[in-house]
């Protein structure tokens, strides 16, 4: 009887993961990717999932909302707004909550991008002169410049281990190319060679540091596109008639406190309910 009882259970078990199965890999979290559309009449933010679905708007404000950046862990957005006069880094919660400003300053500030480890925020200010890069803390302080170029420098994203920041460069009257450099500003290199009257721009590397999103106008508006790492294998992810813009990367399997049924990296445990737990990849 004890024996029946026994297999009666292992039989139930064995039903029970079998069913389970599906609906933890289809609970896992969507890689996303928030962006800049003026497709309700203003400029916004919204976030997608990395297929494009789910599209959905996180800002509704008078003024311009855009250059969004994920912090590392996914919990809150860095981005620049003009609600207040003029161009401004403010963060908001993931969901749009509890936006604030952090640079209180006078001249332009755009194009924030968060470190890898969350404790920093790169920009482009025109407070010295031409748009140059600029650093600060994650709470708007100790603000400090890291460029000195006779060019445009604007979109910097850094590289998921920290080490390089990719960005658009114009000088002059060109267009603007997408580069990369050591963190340090160091050993730039050229990514991309648009024609004439083309731009690349807003370039957001992978969570997995293998691609870089990027916007290009070369389908005649501005489109999301995606290429390898070394600049390789463009393509266009969103071919819509708007202009779709600053695409920013977030996946839960990279984000520092791995979230339930997410896909937890390397050395990591990812916790289920009841018996059901600590599954390592």
């Amino acid at each position: 009887m004890h024996r029946r009882d026994s297999l009666a259970h292992l039989i139930l078990a064995s039903v029970v993961v079998l069913g389970l199965t599906p609906l933890m890999v289809d609970a896992a979290p969507q890689a996303q990717i928030a962006f800049v559309s003026d497709r309700d009449g203003n400029y916004e933010i919204y976030v997608m999932d990395a297929d494009g679905k789910n599209q959905r708007k996180l800002t509704i404000n008078i003024g311009i909302d855009w250059f969004p950046s994920w912090s590392p862990n996914g919990e809150r957005i860095v981005f620049s707004s003009n609600r207040d006069g003029n161009f401004e880094i403010y963060v908001m919660d993931a969901d749009g909550k509890n936006q604030q400003n952090l640079t209180e300053n006078l001249a332009g500030d755009t194009f924030p991008s968060w470190s890898p480890d969350g404790e920093r925020i790169v920009f482009s200010s025109l407070r010295d002169g031409p748009d140059e890069i600029y650093m600060m803390d994650a709470d708007g302080s100790n603000q400090h410049r890291l460029t000195e170029n006779l060019a445009d420098d604007w979109y910097p994203s850094w590289s998921p281990d920290g080490d390089r920041i990719v960005f658009a460069s114009k000088a002059g009257w060109g267009n603007f190319e997408i580069y990369v450099m050591d963190a340090d500003g160091k050993n730039q290199q050229n990514l991309t060679e648009t024609e004439d009257g083309q731009n690349d721009r807003d370039p957001s590397w992978s969570p997995d540091g293998d691609r870089i999103a990027f916007v290009s106008d070369r389908d005649g508006n501005g489109e999301i596109y995606v290429m390898d790492a070394d600049g390789k294998n463009p393509r266009n992810l969103t071919n819509n008639r708007q202009d779709d813009f600053r695409p920013t990367w977030f996946d839960p399997a990279f984000a520092v406190e791995v979230a339930p049924f997410a896909v937890a990296p390397a050395n990591k445990k990812l916790t289920m309910w009841g018996w059901l737990k600590q599954v390592t990849r």
